[in-house]
């Protein structure tokens, strides 16, 4: 964090991802409009917030220096930055001290990539996960050697090609679990800009109008000179390509079919009535059959309470099959019902996001980005 002429300091999106992994007491004031508030805020174990939009700012902050905390940090926050700087100089001005803005608003939170690690492999080498805390897209990268595999890439790829060159290491494998609706995929162009194979399920990539490798149950990927494998295991619902992944025995990638607090949603190809059948059969069977031990690693968490430790996102599917309440719905009937009608709003721009991912839209970057903001949808109780 850094001063803005002497009165104002700037909070990066890494420092505010920092703050919320350690559960740090903040105070933001949202200078959005409303609506944008309402759809999409940044949120935290020790982090409370109000709304006050910007034209309501303009003339001056008084009305709003009695709502505000005099001994806590107070960060405010707009969409792109400009705003966010008039109003916490206003607010130092009347007297109000430890005032940050967010450098880059919500447009550099929602694409800000935190790596993780998760754990080690057993042979040798680790798993890292990266959240994407602004929007709640989880990726991965598995590690053995001086290899690597990604996992569910977003776009911001030079991320994961900054951590890999770090570390001395290079990336093989680039692995999407299924076409994504809620998020640009970084999957493909990762794997051209380091040489790596692209791995998707052939049930997801009829429309698809680039090469690729597929993605298919029964057919391990090899990570490094040990004897580190991903095994896929083919989990439709969400997707009707949807392809879990097993690594080392011990980590279970479920793409957007199981998360921490929910299930996933099978209704973003508008194929919900036809693909339900197959979400119950995957989350009732076939990772019933799986050990119970193993460490679910989804691709997308809907709530901040869902962080834990140092920020990672996990569960074993063992406590899952306890406390989710997407795997306790006995009655196949409820279970229809709840995952086709009460279900959240869709994620914004999904078919076109879909369209991307395929290869048949081609929008430039600042497209790329409107196309992605606001939450992540892709469960089924993300309100």
């Amino acid at each position: 964090m850094s001063n803005q002429q002497g009165k104002v300091q700037k909070m990066s999106a890494h420092d505010l991802t920092e703050l919320l992994f350690a559960q740090e007491e903040l105070f933001i004031l949202d200078v959005r409009n409303q609506e944008d508030y309402q759809d999409w805020r940044i949120e935290g174990h020790r982090v409370d917030s109000i709304n006050v939009p910007y034209f309501e700012l303009i003339d001056g902050v008084e009305a709003v220096v009695g709502k505000l905390p005099a001994s806590q940090k107070i960060l405010v926050v707009c969409a792109k930055e400009g705003s966010s700087i008039f109003v916490a100089e206003q607010l130092a001005d009347a007297g109000l001290h430890d005032v940050y803005y967010l450098e880059g608003g919500m447009k550099q939170w929602s694409e800000h990539l935190a790596p993780v690690k998760v754990g080690d492999l057993r042979d040798g080498g680790e798993i890292y996960q990266f959240v994407r805390i602004g929007k709640g897209c989880l990726s991965y990268m598995i590690v053995s050697g001086q290899e690597a595999a990604v996992v569910d890439s977003v776009r911001m790829t030079d991320v994961y090609e900054a951590f890999a060159k770090e570390r001395g290491l290079s990336i093989k494998h680039t692995i999407d679990t299924h076409l994504h609706a809620d998020h640009i995929s970084g999957g493909r162009k990762l794997a051209e800009s380091t040489g790596a194979t692209y791995w998707l399920p052939e049930k997801d990539a009829e429309e698809v109008v680039f090469a690729y490798k597929k993605l298919e149950e029964g057919k391990s990927i090899q990570v490094g000179s040990t004897s580190i494998s991903i095994l896929p295991i083919y989990s439709p619902g969400h997707t009707i390509g949807s392809t879990s992944l097993i690594v080392d025995d011990t980590y279970f990638l479920t793409g957007d079919i199981l998360f921490v607090a929910s299930i996933g949603r099978p209704d973003l190809a508008g194929k919900a009535q036809d693909w339900v059948g197959d979400l119950r059969d995957t989350l009732y069977n076939r990772y019933q059959e799986l050990s119970k031990d193993l460490l679910v690693l989804p691709a997308h968490f809907g709530s901040y309470v869902e962080l834990g430790t140092n920020g990672v996102v996990s569960a074993r599917l063992g406590d899952l099959y306890r406390n989710n309440p997407g795997l306790n719905i006995a009655d196949e009937g409820d279970f229809r019902r709840t995952v086709t009608e009460e279900l959240p709003p869709q994620p914004n721009a999904y078919q076109e996001i879909r369209q991307v991912n395929m290869g048949r839209l081609k929008p430039d970057e600042e497209e790329q980005r409107e196309m992605e903001t606001g939450p992540n949808r892709c469960a089924v109780h993300d309100k």
